[in-house]
């Protein structure tokens, strides 16, 4: 379970007030998929990574039950002047779980070739998230964070790693950030759409985007 409490996230840049999320009180039950839909630029990575804890809110709070991943898509998470390699045996011993188990699985799934052993700085972001989405499903987590990683690759790696996250949410919840309304339409369950600071939540996933193509079309 992740609960926000009284959320707010506030940017001021260049003078100018951007919210993110204005007084967000909502739950994400466990071991459900969940889209997180919105705009371009409404602030869902902001709030995906709020969660994670990587984002202080500007004010509330984060509570949660269980273990929750970094955003899978963001590039962050490796150091780029440490190879792939080094990069997932360094993931594995923060988290406790075993390096050459994860090295394995890591290297199988990215596809990564030669590449796994020289400096993440050298990779596309493609090869960054790809590197990300690897070491994420490669250990247990509560919840997943997901933000856009499934649209990295050719249609053989997007049909992987959708095979891979779905036996993966047999067991666990996630939050998806995606624009793929297909893609999320068969993956989550519930769904909740980001819009000026406000979440609405909704139990249904067709209703989550409808709700928001309507909000799209209001903007257009």
């Amino acid at each position: 379970m992740i609960q926000l409490e009284d959320l707010s996230k506030i940017y001021t840049l260049n003078g100018r007030r951007k919210v993110v999320a204005s007084n967000i009180n909502i739950t994400f039950p466990e071991r459900t998929p969940i889209a997180l839909l919105g705009r371009n630029g409404t602030g869902k990575s902001t709030l995906l990574r709020i969660i994670s804890g990587a984002i202080k809110p500007t004010s509330g709070q984060v509570r949660s039950t269980g273990s929750i991943s970094w955003p899978v898509g963001f590039g962050g998470i490796a150091h780029g002047e440490l190879t792939g390699l080094q990069n997932t045996r360094f993931t594995a011993r923060v988290y406790g779980v075993d390096s050459d188990q994860l090295v394995n699985y890591v290297q199988d799934f990215a596809d990564l070739g030669d590449h796994f052993f020289l400096p993440v700085r050298t990779y596309s972001s493609g090869m960054r998230s790809r590197l990300a989405f690897g070491i994420s499903m490669g250990i247990s987590f509560d919840t997943y964070l997901v933000d856009e990683v499934t649209s990295v690759g050719d249609a053989a790696f997007k049909q992987k790693s959708e095979r891979v996250f779905q036996d993966r949410l047999t067991q666990s919840g996630a939050i998806v950030v995606s624009h793929a309304l297909g893609f999320v339409q068969r993956i989550c369950k519930h769904g909740a759409v980001l819009e000026q600071g406000k979440l609405t939540y909704f139990t249904n996933i067709d209703d989550a985007i409808k709700h928001h193509q309507d909000m799209v079309r209001l903007q257009d």
